[in-house]
């Protein structure tokens, strides 16, 4: 939409959803805050509202821990922050990406990739019935790896039901960089990340709506 429509009196302002079906030119504001009480607000960012929350995160840390000489241990964010960039990106200078990730499990009604179990020797997938998924492609662009199961094999299972509605096999893709998912995920059991995910909640989102206001 930013493509075709301009405000006259703010061109610099771009289109934004609202609640509903809603539209409006804006800005996002986008804030570093210190996890203490304070809530010491370290770098401020403003957009047209056509850049994503996801965009200058890794440049708003890094500016920060430059202007601040700061080392933060961990980033703490939404879902919407939870990129296979920005965490890869985070993890490799040793900050603790305390991100939900996106259940892509919910959103089929077939079984989720948790149901396979992956061999990092064999660079194999097996499934729930014990039929094995080879890999068959890399897409670079999207930098995933796609394993498939046999067609026969899958379209004689008892399970293919539950499984897939595909008659070339049950598929599935693995992000190059799957072992910062994985460990991310094993950030979400841990006391620290529940407690950080607190104390967001409380004491950073206020600051969104104070600005608002």
């Amino acid at each position: 939409m930013a493509d075709f429509v301009v405000s006259t009196t703010d061109p610099d302002a771009t289109v934004m959803r609202t609640k509903g079906e809603g539209r409006h030119l804006g800005y996002h504001t986008h804030y570093v805050v210190d996890g203490g009480k304070a809530r010491i607000i370290l770098n401020v960012l403003v957009t047209p509202s056509e850049v994503m929350e996801n965009q200058p995160m890794l440049d708003l840390i890094f500016r920060t821990r430059f202007r601040w000489k700061l080392w933060p241990q961990q980033a703490t964010g939404d879902t919407t922050y939870g990129t296979v960039d920005n965490i890869v990106a985070l993890e490799h200078e040793h900050i603790h990406a305390y991100v939900p990730l996106p259940d892509f499990d919910q959103r089929t009604p077939f079984y989720g990739q948790r149901e396979f179990q992956y061999d990092p020797e064999q660079d194999t997938y097996t499934c729930p019935h014990g039929a094995i998924l080879r890999l068959e492609k890399r897409c670079y662009t999207e930098r995933t790896k796609e394993y498939r199961a046999d067609a026969a094999t899958c379209n004689a299972c008892p399970l293919k039901a539950h499984c897939t509605n595909s008659e070339r096999g049950r598929s599935l893709r693995r992000s190059f960089d799957e072992e910062y998912l994985e460990r991310v995920r094993a950030y979400h059991t841990t006391e620290p990340y529940q407690k950080a995910m607190r104390k967001r909640s409380v004491w950073v989102e206020p600051l969104f709506a104070e600005g608002k206001d």
